[in-house]
């Protein structure tokens, strides 16, 4: 396994042990952890997306897992909770916009760093604003548990309940992954000086 294969791997299980803790809304110090995956679909996009195919499929894969153990350790089926609708598959391309807008990113970014932030930015209210398009409104629209007449006015009220507490979340956690990468290009790039120095 060659090393950019190893760290590749170590990334995918990181953000993978991220989600599903994240996931199952776990109380830490008697506080609600909030949810990381649209933040870990993102940052994968960024650092896994290319030759890393495997990683977004698993991701969903995972995302699936981690709320049916929790829908069924509730002791419910996993389709009559209130989240479950028809509107679920519509994940898929919710979660599959914020990958790509990471991938967009990785592919696009400047070699500057404040160019860098102030691109990746305007990605991820981009790909965070077209996820919360599709998954609210697919729910809003599909979903039993929402009340009926539906009307355009009611889901735009909804649209603007809930959009800033998700840009929030998925910013901040963004915004820890972005300071753990610049940590890390940072320790890279002072290895290998003191390695080319030793060397000299």
């Amino acid at each position: 396994m060659s090393k950019t294969q190893t760290q590749r791997l170590g990334i995918f299980i990181g953000l993978a042990l991220t989600m599903a803790v994240t996931r199952i809304h776990l109380s830490l110090f008697q506080h609600d952890v909030r949810d990381a995956s649209w933040a870990v679909f993102f940052l994968g996009g960024f650092w896994l997306a290319g030759r890393s195919r495997w990683a977004f499929p698993l991701l969903i894969a995972e995302a699936v897992l981690v709320d049916y153990l929790v829908i069924s350790g509730q002791g419910l089926a996993f389709w009559s909770h209130y989240c479950l609708s028809p509107a679920y598959v519509f994940l898929l391309p919710a979660y599959g916009s914020l990958w790509l807008g990471g991938r967009w990113l990785a592919r696009h970014r400047p070699a500057a760093l404040m160019p860098t932030l102030g691109l990746g930015a305007l990605v991820l209210l981009a790909s965070v604003s077209v996820c919360y398009l599709i998954s609210n409104g697919s729910f809003y629209w599909l979903s039993a548990s929402v009340p009926t007449p539906r009307s355009v006015g009611a889901w735009l009220t909804n649209l603007g309940d809930w959009y800033l507490p998700f840009l929030e979340t998925t910013a901040f956690y963004v915004g820890i992954g972005t300071l753990l990468h610049g940590l890390m290009t940072q320790l890279a790039r002072l290895l290998e000086h003191t390695g080319t120095q030793r060397v000299r």
